[in-house]
């Protein structure tokens, strides 16, 4: 896996996850639902990157 995209798929982990806080903290559903929907993706990114990275060995 790039390092390049570790960082991406990190970030946008770390991201959702601030998001997902701010939200919860200020009552705004609809933030905290971008929060949890960006950390997914970043799982969801990580583990094709994994799953490509094992055909590559």
């Amino acid at each position: 896996m790039g390092l390049d995209n570790k960082i991406d798929n990190a970030s946008e982990q770390v991201a959702g996850k601030v998001k997902e806080g701010v939200g919860r903290a200020t009552d705004d559903e609809r933030l905290e639902a971008e929060g949890r929907q960006e950390q997914a993706s970043g799982h969801l990114k990580q583990a094709g990157e994994k799953i490509k990275d094992m055909f590559r060995s």
